[in-house]
């Protein structure tokens, strides 16, 4: 069966500064004419931040397209699209916790919403810690929570996490692990 959408045209409905609207217009598997309305993402990176002694390091924000604070793992976008997806990690590591780490783990990527955007979520492992000061951007306001793993686990369980890169991340964590 053929799945595949085949791009007819391409409008950009708007340009921004994290992300861009564009509106397709597509020929559908029957033949059909359809239109698809795409947020274009430059990426990002989250990291599962790690100390020796099994604290996760997470952070408490304000997310204003839902209004609500959630607890997360540090995340943050790409400066460019080109950007090394660890180069990113290990500064927004820095800015939003002010820690460094020394050795880090690739768990590969997620989309978030690919009905609707093409953002891809590189997913990271920081461990090796070392505390250097944070030093968030300017309209960033977090809060750093340090938490065993086991309590991580349960504040999913209990939806304290509704944060789904926080809880993909934990999962490949426990998948990666398993091997080792």
């Amino acid at each position: 069966m053929k799945l595949k959408e085949e791009e007819i045209s391409k409008e950009i409905i708007f340009k921004g500064k994290i992300l861009n609207l564009e509106m397709y217009n597509v020929r559908l598997p029957n033949g059909n004419i359809s239109t698809r309305e795409v947020v274009e993402h430059p990426g990002a990176v989250a990291i599962l931040a790690i100390d020796e002694e099994d604290n996760v390091y997470l952070v408490k924000q304000y997310r204003f397209p839902i209004r609500k604070i959630l607890i997360e793992i540090p995340a943050g976008k790409f400066d460019s699209p080109d950007e090394d997806p660890l180069e990113c990690g290990k500064r927004e590591l820095a800015e939003e916790t002010g820690m460094k780490a020394k050795e880090w783990i690739y768990l590969g990527y997620i989309y978030t919403t690919p009905g609707f955007s093409n953002e891809k979520i590189h997913l990271y492992v920081a461990k090796r810690l070392d505390n250097v000061g944070s030093e968030p951007d300017d309209d960033e306001f977090v809060e750093v929570l340090k938490v065993n793993i086991h309590e991580v686990e349960q504040m999913i369980e209990n939806g304290e996490i509704i944060d789904a890169k926080s809880i993909c991340a934990l999962y490949r964590y426990k998948q990666f692990n398993k091997g080792s």
